[in-house]
């Protein structure tokens, strides 16, 4: 994620939306996988002597798009993806992490999909980059059963065999 320096706060970093994504993984207990992005609405990070001390960020929840896909197949995963089965879009439009504590490069924030808000832990790999911003990334992996997200879960329907769908789900944070 890239960010650009805001003049008149004393250090906050306001997302670069051009120059910042969210990459997702999901995978089938098979092996099988989906791929995709999903967009940054607005956000930032707050760094003192070098280091994040807080941040917030919102998710556009709507602009969900698969990349391993074309054509129907595509827009029917992303149809899928989008209803009440997944993320329930139409209800909640936006997701939320917020910066809770930083140890290092270790982050604890809460996040917040459908609704429903519970604490996540990743590492962030902080970068400045020499124009007087700064980029960052990470990867964080969540349990999509905590956020209400049922659809072939094995947490929450049994004798799914290979039809089951990963509880975990993998974003890259560029």
């Amino acid at each position: 994620v890239a960010f650009t320096p805001v003049s008149d706060s004393d250090g906050f970093y306001r997302i670069d939306l051009q120059n910042s994504k969210v990459n997702w993984v999901g995978t089938k207990i098979t092996g099988s996988s989906h791929e995709g992005y999903v967009n940054i609405m607005e956000g930032g990070l707050q760094i003192a002597n070098g280091a994040i001390s807080g941040g917030k960020f919102t998710i556009d929840m709507t602009s969900i798009t698969v990349t391993d896909l074309d054509g129907g197949m595509k827009g029917k995963l992303e149809g899928h993806l989008k209803n009440e089965d997944f993320f329930a879009v139409e209800k909640f439009k936006t997701a939320n992490l917020g910066i809770i504590s930083v140890d290092g490069n270790n982050v604890k924030a809460n996040l917040t999909i459908k609704g429903i808000t519970h604490e996540v832990e990743f590492p962030v790999e902080l970068k400045l980059d020499g124009n007087g911003g700064l980029k960052a990334t990470a990867n964080i992996e969540i349990d999509r059963a905590k956020y209400d997200v049922k659809y072939k879960s094995g947490s929450f329907f049994e004798n799914l065999g290979d039809k089951a769908i990963n509880d975990m789900i993998k974003f890259n944070v560029e």
